[in-house]
């Protein structure tokens, strides 16, 4: 007889044994799992009916368990691999099954008959007892006795578990009972749902939900919502008794790790269900681990035990799994598919989202013992919406809004992060002043450097002052706070000692401690909208101040936030601008993106330095910007990298460039530069993305753009542009520009795709405009400078206007103002500060101007005196 088969005959508490006495020998290393082996665990196991029985006999376990190790320990160590079944195992099992079929007629194999094989067979038990002579105390007959009297249904029920429990009961939990003892909460906005599941499980065939849906859109919730209204009565009649019962697919793979294991457990499940006095749905959550477990050793027929009872409407079932799992595991089965019926779990919209977090706040008030204000739930729900990618409502909107409930409570408890940074900081400072001091010591010169980290290190001790201060001012208003706000819950008509109604006494303490935040709050008394911010901004970088700040305000500040970094495109932004006020309004089309812009103009006018304005007047941060760079696309094959290779193709599941970057951030400025260079095959593409604000991946998702603005950049008619405006005087208006370039820009883009988007013209910077945008690049440089070195630094007349007279004569706009400062003025400055530093200098003003010969000077101030270092370089 096979060994697979008569593992198959043994019950479960012979199998749990064979079980841990192959995982003993994989952990010693010994290359075969022998008879040692499984004595040991018999003799060491305490649970299963049978160590009674052989302490009863004569044999003590304990002494028994003592000489099975030291007889292990002699065992031949050192293989790597898994470890092989001594030929010794196969006699006994083949024993033990011939002894209980013949003499006892049993249908199972229990450990009981393997024990009286091993004493029967004369060479196992001769070189048994010679390792183990406390088996020599066994007495067979009195074990007779215990096997024969030994009832056959009381031998299941027990080897059914080692506790005593049924499979339900150890494979299960009773979703019903933990409504009706208040262990889950209220669920909102999924009556839809529950009402279709309702009608699913109400038929007598096929009567078996599936609930899809993308990861937290809450399908588990509405399997919990329904056992909450069968808990209160709220289901018609043929499910008023119902039980639900969730299958823990972890308990069930748990430890089946023989053949056949986990198909005996999952069928014991299935019967118990379809035998019980109550009606019993079973709540299958991530089915397809269930379904796709055929994979998997040992689970080879899961999904063809569920399909004979499922077919018969024997066994109802609720499934839940998303639609990847769906369409990977159930609609490649149509046997399993037509057995259930899809019930679809969308994500939810933001107004659903924000009533569902309303009855989820409670229970998260009174386990962090919080108060969550209502602004703070509505921005939970919108900042989670606009910020968080890769995620769904509800999910990270409770997320977000129990991780900012936890961090109201720590501030309660705890030393505020800013202490501890200054504190920590303070601690550095400490460590280095002392390294260097005992340098010093050693003839090494750093008093300067002491000097200055003694003067950081009392900035900070002040610092931490102030805000212990700050934090017990606080600490001691918010513990009023709380508990007049307590004492008004329970006593809401009372006054407090000056007659002053709590209400009122609440409002002015409230002031004071908004009072004591001083724009860097130490304490919260309870969850607000700006600790929600404070959070996400941690969680995406975002900066706080502009999610908190008025969206209309930034909207409104638009144009002229972007006149003061772009210089000399007015119209441009103008027209920019009126978009997105149109768009945040509500009165553009919302089915279309925020914005589609396409920029014409040559190079180094503002085209790419208006996106990154945008962003960061929009969107909090210039780094919310998506650049693609088009040149890259100048095959029509590669349109596979902008949304995601098909099925079947190499880099299939990796996403597109396009499509990941606003799937994971769809609230941002998209930047497709140099439009002209990409192939006409490429620019097909977007007609979807301009007319619908949608697109599907290489894996058929469905991506968003309804909430992005899209910038191009084009060089087509640059040179048309050029010449057109090379007389500021007779310069045309913006739309008769456009109206000269646009044959040239029909060469280029097809009358589809002009048409879908609005053209800017950007004009070339006339001297004026170079010039402001020279005095922005150099107030740049001063502000390092001084950031730096604490030093001024003044540039003269003579060296602004040769940066003029270099910009004015290239074709490559402000670009050559970078191209100036980089290459030129920032190598030698840099050169002739390290020189400074080396000579031992501290310089407190840096001057820079040209001689007539166009030779930069760079002349620093001392403090002590005035030296003037002149450098020759010949700029051309």
């Amino acid at each position: 007889m096979q060994f697979e088969t008569l593992v198959d005959k043994l019950d479960q508490e012979a199998k749990h044994i064979l079980e841990q006495s192959v995982a003993e020998a994989s952990s010693r290393s010994h290359y075969a799992v022998d008879v040692l082996h499984f004595i040991h665990k018999m003799a060491d196991d305490e649970n299963h009916v049978l160590h009674p029985i052989i302490n009863d006999c004569g044999c003590n376990t304990a002494i028994l368990a003592n000489q099975v190790q030291t007889s292990l320990a002699q065992v031949k160590t050192g293989n790597g691999g898994f470890p092989k079944i001594a030929p010794d195992i196969v006699r006994l099992l083949f024993d033990a099954w011939i002894l209980a079929t013949t003499e006892y007629q049993k249908t199972e194999l229990s450990l009981g008959f393997i024990l009286l094989a091993l004493l029967d067979n004369q060479a196992l038990s001769i070189q048994a007892l010679q390792n183990l002579p406390e088996l020599s105390r066994i007495d067979r007959d009195r074990l007779k006795e215990h096997l024969a009297s030994m009832d056959h249904s009381n031998a299941d029920t027990a080897s059914s578990s080692s506790s005593g429990q049924s499979n339900l009961a150890q494979y299960t939990v009773n979703l019903t009972d933990f409504a009706r003892n208040g262990k889950i909460d209220s669920i909102v906005g999924r009556d839809h749902e529950v009402r279709q599941i309702i009608d699913i499980l109400s038929r007598k065939k096929q009567n078996n939900p599936i609930l899809t849906g993308e990861a937290g859109v809450g399908k588990t919730a509405v399997v919990e919502g329904l056992a909450l209204k069968i808990a209160q009565g709220e289901v018609p009649s043929v499910l008023a008794n119902v039980e639900i019962h969730t299958l823990d697919l972890g308990l069930l793979q748990a430890g089946a790790g023989v053949k056949g294991e986990f198909e005996n457990r999952l069928k014991g499940v299935i019967k118990e269900v379809q035998n019980s006095a109550k009606p019993i749905v079973l709540f299958i959550d991530e089915a397809h681990t269930l379904i796709g477990a055929g994979q998997q050793s040992g689970a080879g027929d899961a999904a063809n035990l569920l399909k004979p009872a499922l077919a018969r409407g024997e066994l109802r079932t609720i499934a839940a799994t998303t639609w990847a799992e769906y369409k990977q595991y159930f609609e490649n089965d149509a046997a399993l598919t037509r057995r259930f019926q899809v019930v679809k779990v969308p994500e939810p919209s933001v107004e659903q989202a924000i009533a569902m977090l309303r009855h989820i706040a409670p229970s998260f008030e009174r386990h962090h013992d919080v108060i969550i204000l209502d602004a703070a739930i509505e921005a939970a729900v919108n900042l989670s919406h606009r910020y968080i990618s890769g995620r769904q409502l509800p999910d990270k909107c409770v997320s977000l809004l129990d991780t900012a409930c936890a961090r109201v409570n720590l501030s309660l408890s705890s030393t505020p992060a800013a202490i501890e940074q200054r504190q920590a900081q303070l601690s550095n400072i400490e460590q280095a002043t002392l390294r260097l001091t005992t340098e010093m010591q050693s003839g090494y010169q750093h008093g300067a450097a002491i000097d200055g980290l003694a003067d950081q290190a009392q900035r900070l001790q002040t610092e931490i002052k102030d805000l212990e201060t700050q934090w017990q001012e606080e600490k001691v208003a918010v513990e009023k706070l709380l508990s007049l706000q307590s004492q008004q819950q329970t006593q809401p008509h009372c006054t407090n000692n000056n007659g002053m109604p709590p209400a009122q006494t609440i409002a002015e303490l409230r002031s004071k401690l908004t009072t004591l935040h001083q724009d860097q709050p130490l304490l919260h008394e309870c969850v607000t909208e700006e600790i929600i911010a404070s959070i996400v901004s941690d969680w995406t970088g975002i900066p706080v101040g502009k999610m908190n700040k008025d969206e209309t305000d930034n909207v409104i500040a638009l144009q002229s936030f972007m006149e003061q970094r772009v210089i000399g495109q007015n119209h441009g932004l103008s027209l920019i601008a009126n978009a997105i006020k149109t768009s945040r309004a509500g009165l553009a089309d919302p089915n279309r993106p925020v914005g589609v812009f396409m920029l014409v103009g040559p190079s180094g006018v503002g085209k790419t330095e208006t996106a990154l304005a945008l962003a960061e007047q929009l969107y909090g941060s210039d780094k919310l910007i998506n650049v693609i760079n088009m040149s890259e696309f100048k095959e029509e094959h590669k349109v596979s990298m902008l949304l995601g290779a098909p099925p079947g193709y190499v880099g299939y599941g990796q996403g597109g460039v396009l499509t990941e970057a606003v799937r994971r951030n769809p609230y941002s400025v998209l930047l497709l530069d140099e439009m002209e260079k990409a192939h006409p095959g490429v620019h097909d593409i977007f007609y979807q993305i301009f007319d619908k604000g949608m697109v599907k991946d290489g894996e058929g998702r469905d991506i968003d753009f309804k909430n992005t603005v899209i910038l191009m950049t084009s060089n087509t008619a640059s040179e048309e542009i050029a010449q057109l405006c090379e007389d500021i005087e007779t310069m045309p208006a913006p739309d008769a520009l456009l109206t000269a370039i646009n044959p040239t820009l029909r060469k280029t883009y097809k009358p589809a795709f002009l048409g879908r988007i609005n053209l800017i013209p950007y004009y070339p910077l006339a001297e004026a405009q170079l010039e402001k945008i020279i005095h922005l690049k150099l107030s740049a440089i001063r502000k390092r400078v001084m950031a730096n070195y604490q030093s001024e630094i003044n540039f003269q007349n003579n060296f602004f206007n040769w940066i003029v007279s270099q910009c004015s004569q290239s074709e490559t706009g402000a670009r050559q103002i970078d191209l100036i400062l980089n290459k030129t003025v920032l190598p030698q400055l840099s050169e002739k500060i390290l020189s400074q530093f080396y000579d031992g200098s501290t310089f407190v003003l840096i001057d820079i101007d040209v001689n007539e010969d166009n030779n930069l000077l760079i002349n620093f101030e001392n403090k002590s005196d005035t030296r003037a270092l002149s450098l020759k370089a010949q700029t051309a």
